[in-house]
């Protein structure tokens, strides 16, 4: 059984911070399937099932960015599968309503990212 602690923690340190993430850790953590989680990386799911197309620099960044912003969202979301849900469906409004899913697709997580520093300094959007 889950401590209060482990439910807690931080979805990154959930799945250690070595040089590659595996994506079957985030879908675990996630609750979705490698399909479903290259739909919400932008990704072929053929990237997510060969090892070494995982460990292809653009799909690495685009699942250390998801992981980086589900951990700045989860202090104020809840839990991992609330800042989740956040990442997916939560309108950003100084992005004209994109998701941060959407924009991390786009390439704009870094924007996504400072938008949270401001949020969590106490600043408005």
């Amino acid at each position: 059984m889950a401590t209060a602690e482990s439910r807690d923690a931080p979805f990154f340190e959930a799945l250690g911070s070595g040089p590659t993430i595996e994506s079957r850790n985030i879908a675990r953590a996630l609750h979705v399937n490698k399909s479903q989680l290259a739909d919400v990386l932008g990704v072929g799911a053929d990237s997510l099932r060969r090892a070494n197309r995982e460990r292809a620099a653009r799909i690495q960044t685009r699942m250390r960015d998801m992981v980086e912003i589900i951990n700045r969202a989860q202090p104020w979301a809840g839990s991992i599968n609330q800042a989740f849900a956040w990442y997916r469906s939560q309108p950003l409004p100084s992005f004209g309503g994109a998701t941060a899913e959407e924009l991390v697709k786009d390439g704009k997580a870094e924007a996504v990212k400072a938008y949270l520093a401001r949020i969590n300094e106490g600043g408005y959007a």
